[in-house]
């Protein structure tokens, strides 16, 4: 018998680093191929000139500034409402229908398809607010796809402070607010920031909502004011794919812009990573 479960822990062993190898492989197929294809667009030039005949040729510096304007607004409001979602559902909220019912209706959000949320931004920021395609409708609709990611993470960030923090604030006379802000929010806070970083990586790469919210076919500048559209990385590789006057002359500069969202998602990613290290080193150092 002991014979028999040792035989089925190295065959789980085998399967498990089989897997992992596999999925590790195909990713790194992938980045290769990326790599190999678009690396020769890479210059100076690509990364700070504006697109030009038909975006057929110049560089990419617009769609690159747009998607950091639309990560910009869209953390700018689901940042501060996610978190504070995830304060009254942790420390202020009772355990009755209403708070379940929110908490169901959030994580329900989660696995909504992004189009959906492109025709609710359509429709409620575009329309109803009367907000036009603009920078302002395409980054709210992108918060509302990222405040589930956010608010999660903070639940589960602050759900993870230990009570006895609380406990030794109230003791010393603390208001609630008080202790959740400088006590439980500071504790965290490096969690929370890390919940921050995935929604950017995932509003930056995304397409549909910003189809029918304010991404623009060609724009000869970037958005001066919240209500101009904007080009971004994602919607800029549809369109060049998809759409181009010329697909296969323009099919270096797919592959160079596809490499730059990719490097601008996983640095985005590295930087969140290393910012929650540096945060917990110090947290540890003031304990």
């Amino acid at each position: 018998m002991s014979v028999n479960r040792v035989a089925k822990d190295r065959a789980a062993t085998v399967l498990l680093w089989s897997i992992m190898i596999l999925v590790c492989s195909m990713l790194f197929l992938i980045l290769a191929f990326l790599v190999s294809k678009g690396w020769t667009a890479l210059s100076w030039d690509f990364l700070t000139k504006k697109p030009r005949s038909m975006m057929t040729a110049g560089g990419i510096s617009t769609p690159i500034i747009g998607t950091l304007q639309l990560v910009l607004v869209s953390m700018g409001f689901a940042l501060p409402v996610g978190v504070f979602t995830a304060v009254y559902l942790v420390e202020y909220a009772r355990d009755d229908w209403f708070t379940r019912a929110l908490r169901l209706a959030v994580r329900s959000l989660a696995g909504v398809p992004s189009v959906v949320f492109g025709l609710f931004g359509l429709a409620f920021f575009v329309i109803l607010l009367n907000f036009g395609s603009s920078l302002l409708s395409a980054g709210l609709t992108l918060g509302c796809l990222a405040l589930p990611v956010i608010v999660g993470a903070s639940e589960s960030a602050l759900l993870a402070v230990p009570r006895d923090y609380r406990d030794a604030s109230y003791a010393l006379g603390a208001t609630q607010w008080q202790t959740i802000r400088k006590v439980v929010l500071p504790t965290a806070f490096p969690s929370i920031i890390t919940g921050a970083i995935l929604s950017v990586g995932r509003v930056a790469g995304e397409t549909a909502p910003i189809i029918f919210t304010g991404a623009a076919f060609f724009a000869p500048r970037f958005a001066k004011s919240l209500f101009d559209q904007v080009m971004a990385l994602p919607y800029h590789i549809l369109i060049l794919a998809t759409a181009g006057t010329n697909i296969e002359k323009t099919r270096p500069i797919q592959y160079g812009t596809v490499l730059v969202l990719l490097i601008f998602v996983l640095g985005m990613t590295l930087t969140g990573v290393l910012w929650r290290a540096r945060l917990r080193i110090r947290q540890r150092a003031q304990r």
